[in-house]
């Protein structure tokens, strides 16, 4: 297995493909993260495009189309299309149903790929499931290596699952165990994933390799200036209470990320301390997902249950730079998922110079320090979530600390290095699906030579 911290671009000893097919099946990287299956591997695939292209690797990203507004090419960034597949129904279909497409999804890319001269692609990347499937009947049409990240896996989350919520079909488990066993390569976000690759998927350690993802330092950063004064002004940006703590949640609202943990700490927050529980809004940004659409108004029913409705504000998913400001304008940022393969929000808001609060599960054990950059609570018992709140919100002279160690910790990751790590990885895989083509026209070749 590979550390995959990957070596300084222009310094990689294997080939560099000249272009890329990245394959994202269920989502779109046009779309909004934050709400329907848009999320971290929307973020991850948009940012590695950008970086591949300005390597000089171009990069064509196949994923189904959704409506019939969107033209059958776009231009992401130079270098980098986004190709829109006809497959089923432009809307309403679910990430559950679209295994029933995939056959019409792979039709879709390898025309695309018929339409171009022979060796077009020099490599397939396909993130989730569903389109490692694609990816895998791709490459033995084109004879490339494919690369296949998985983003989240089924087994994991079926033993990490949260109460109420629908276990991942036996369907998927199946797909992932054939993906994990066709894959020239398997990138794991962290240490914790490629463990479970070859543990409950027993993939071949050889082709498992750790690459962990970024962030965009240039968008997500502290504000210049004071703290405090930078704090108050994201605040009224976004329309919240100058005064007083906020503590947010931002990602899709679904019971696999678990925003109802931070609504029931505040409850608890309230039974043993009102004081501090009146000065605090809590902050639940993002839109229904998965499960959480059979009850897309779940959340505010059960602040209003618990009494706390006065204490929760509602946003939908943020663009621009409304995002790193909802960052900056809390005290904490609370990522309580029952599972997660890294936890970008988590990364972002510490590169914002934000503490996080996470639960001690999957990828978050990487993305969030413990003691440095955040608290990492063990299990998703309000009880514990709302005792580390009333210990940290008090605490201002903790929480600067925990704040510079996010900015710090928040450093160690960047686009650019995982690019690096990304282009090692590929150029691993053509180099060695390049001499396995030269073995056999050799052994072909000694073969016709014996007659």
């Amino acid at each position: 297995m590979h550390t995959g911290v990957g070596r300084q671009r222009g310094a990689l000893p294997w080939p560099q493909p000249r272009r890329t097919a990245i394959l994202s099946v269920h989502t779109s990287p046009l779309h909004q993260p934050g709400t329907g299956d848009a999320g971290g591997m929307n973020v991850y695939i948009v940012e590695v495009a950008r970086r591949l292209a300005e390597a000089g690797v171009e990069v064509e990203i196949f994923t189904r189309a959704t409506s019939g507004d969107l033209p059958p090419v776009v231009e992401m960034a130079p270098g980098v299309h986004v190709r829109h597949i006809t497959a089923g129904p432009l809307e309403g279909l679910t990430k559950e149903e679209l295994p029933g497409q995939l056959c019409a999804f792979t039709a879709g890319v390898l025309r695309a790929e018929a339409a171009r001269p022979p060796g077009h692609y020099d490599l397939i990347h396909s993130h989730y499931w569903l389109s490692g499937q694609v990816g895998w009947l791709a490459k033995e049409r084109w004879g490339v290596p494919l690369v296949h990240t998985a983003h989240t896996l089924a087994k994991v989350k079926n033993a990490q699952l949260a109460a109420g919520d629908r276990p991942e079909p036996k369907a998927r488990v199946i797909g992932e165990e054939q993906v994990v066993a066709e894959a020239d390569r398997l990138v794991a976000n962290t240490r914790v994933e490629a463990r479970d690759l070859i543990a409950r998927y027993d993939a071949d350690p050889a082709r498992v390799t750790v690459v962990q993802p970024g962030v965009d330092l240039d968008r997500f950063r502290p504000a210049s200036g004071s703290r405090d004064a930078a704090m108050r002004a994201a605040r009224r940006r976004l329309g919240l209470p100058t005064r007083g703590y906020v503590v947010a949640f931002v990602g899709r609202i679904q019971p696999l990320k678990a925003p109802d943990v931070l609504i029931r700490a505040v409850a608890e927050l309230r039974a043993r301390d009102p004081e501090l529980a009146d000065e605090l809004t809590v902050v639940i940004c993002g839109g229904p997902s998965g499960s959480g659409l059979d009850r897309p108004t779940a959340l505010i029913e059960l602040a209003g249950s618990l009494g706390v409705t006065d204490r929760v504000r509602f946003l939908p998913p943020r663009t621009g730079e409304d995002l790193p400001a909802l960052y900056r304008a809390a005290d904490l940022v609370a990522v309580p998922s029952h599972n997660e393969s890294f936890g970008l929000v988590a990364l972002e808001a510490q590169a914002c110079g934000t503490p996080v609060l996470a639960a001690a599960v999957g990828g978050l054990v990487t993305a969030v320090r413990d003691g440095v950059s955040g608290v990492l609570i063990n299990g998703h018992d309000p009880v514990d979530w709302a005792r580390t709140l009333a210990r940290l919100l008090p605490d201002q002279l903790r929480r600067a600390t925990l704040a510079r160690g996010a900015e710090r910790h928040a450093r160690n990751f960047s686009w650019h290095r995982t690019v690096s790590g990304l282009l090692e990885v590929y150029g691993e895989a053509i180099a060695q699906q390049r001499a396995r083509l030269t073995g056999q026209l050799a052994a072909d070749s000694a073969l016709s030579c014996s007659w």
